[in-house]
């Protein structure tokens, strides 16, 4: 039996039922407890015509090939069952796997501009690169940036996609999904959901039509393989899928096996972590080093919190705490955004977005509270003043771009 012949119970699961089983129902039909991992890259056949229709159709539908596929590039046995799992924690029809976040949002991009659709609308903040690739026009895009209460009014006849990240790297600004959907008319909603995750939010429930996940973070979970994911309907996923193979940003099996194990603890380490940002929140919140805090209504393992000193001290000081760009791993990781993940977006449109130049980002591990709060609080003594606790607040959810 193939692996995804197998069909799931309709009986609705618990995310954290889901996370452990989705894309391996079949694997005691087979005879297997753990998913089999696939490195062929190309599949032997000696019915040549067959194969040759089977490519026809492929090529006119993008769905997905029944039997094995012909090279590794048209599809793969374990990264289709991480694109099973996936799309069943995020509540969708299907999702396409790719090289990297970045890879997924230019075929996402790709698919829209072939049809003729290059102009998009967009949130600020978003991810550097992401802010880069669109504003740039490197792929022959055009895109409006706005607030979430512009997103209608900027909507062109030729408008492909509207953009929104949330919560926002790195100011955690929240969008209210569902108003921006309805925004949007016929015009589909990607969001970024890499932050958050399904075991946060769920973005399709919410009218996004697409959720964009860089897959390194969270979904690896262990900071040792690199990956994208989009999931959406099955009808769009078949776009993908032609820009795929077209394109070949594919995502090695290896990393597909990887993710797929990812996504069995994804829930447990993401409330683990959620927890201990939290704790941590609060104290950086009463703390005279301390500006301003931000942190999402809906919670979460990132925090970001704005200093009275001297960032690059903060980040120089650090001995527990991994200064280091991405997030979502098991152990938590610090940056300057300024300097780093947004420093290829202009100096004005970054302080536009609220990413100021004293500003952190901190992705929260499954340390001890105890012991990240040790480490973080004598690299903020580094050189920092203390003002009055007057000026202190925290920032909760706000529109972005402010």
């Amino acid at each position: 039996m193939d692996a995804m012949d197998y069909a799931p119970s309709a009986t609705p699961k618990a995310l954290a039922t889901e996370a452990v089983h989705a894309g391996r129902e079949d694997l005691a039909a087979l005879g297997l407890h753990a998913p089999p991992l696939d490195l062929s890259t190309t599949y032997p056949s000696y019915d040549a015509r067959a194969e040759a229709a089977r490519i026809d159709e492929f090529a006119a539908t993008g769905a997905r090939l029944d039997g094995p596929p012909v090279y590794a590039r048209l599809d793969n046995p374990t990264v289709a069952r991480f694109e099973e799992a996936l799309a069943r924690l995020e509540g969708a029809e299907a999702a396409v796997a790719f090289a990297s976040g970045m890879a997924a949002l230019t075929a996402v991009l790709l698919a829209r501009a072939s049809q003729g659709l290059r102009h998009v609308v967009a949130v600020r903040p978003l991810y550097g690169c992401s802010d880069h690739l669109l504003d740039a026009g490197l792929l022959g895009t055009e895109v409006t940036w706005t607030d979430p209460a512009g997103v209608a009014d900027a909507i062109r006849p030729d408008t492909g996609l509207v953009v929104v990240e949330s919560p926002a790297n790195p100011t955690l600004a929240e969008v209210d999904i569902r108003a921006v959907a309805h925004s949007c008319g016929s015009v589909p909603l990607l969001v970024d959901n890499t932050f958050a995750t399904p075991v946060l939010q769920r973005p399709v429930g919410l009218g996004a039509r697409i959720v964009l996940h860089s897959a390194t973070k969270y979904l690896g979970g262990h900071g040792d393989v690199m990956g994208g994911v989009v999931a959406c309907d099955e009808e769009f996923a078949r776009e993908l899928r032609r820009v795929r193979f077209a394109t070949g940003g594919v995502l090695h099996p290896l990393a597909g096996y990887m993710l797929l194990r990812g996504l069995s603890t994804l829930p447990v380490r993401v409330r683990a972590a959620s927890a201990t940002a939290a704790e941590l929140v609060r104290r950086l919140t009463t703390d005279p080093r301390i500006a301003r805090v931000h942190y999402p209504a809906i919670g979460g393992a990132m925090v970001s919190f704005e200093v009275y000193g001297d960032p690059h001290e903060v980040i120089a000081g650090v001995r527990l705490i991994t200064p280091a760009v991405s997030l979502g791993s098991v152990d938590t990781l610090i940056q300057h955004p300024a300097s780093i993940s947004h420093r290829i977006v202009h100096e004005g449109d970054r302080k536009a977005a609220g990413v100021s130049d004293r500003l952190l980002r901190m992705s929260v591990g499954l340390e001890d509270v105890e012991d990240l709060w040790r480490d973080l609080t004598q690299a903020l003594s580094a050189r920092s003043a203390e003002p009055a606790a007057a000026a202190r607040s925290v920032a909760g959810p706000r529109p972005v771009g402010r």
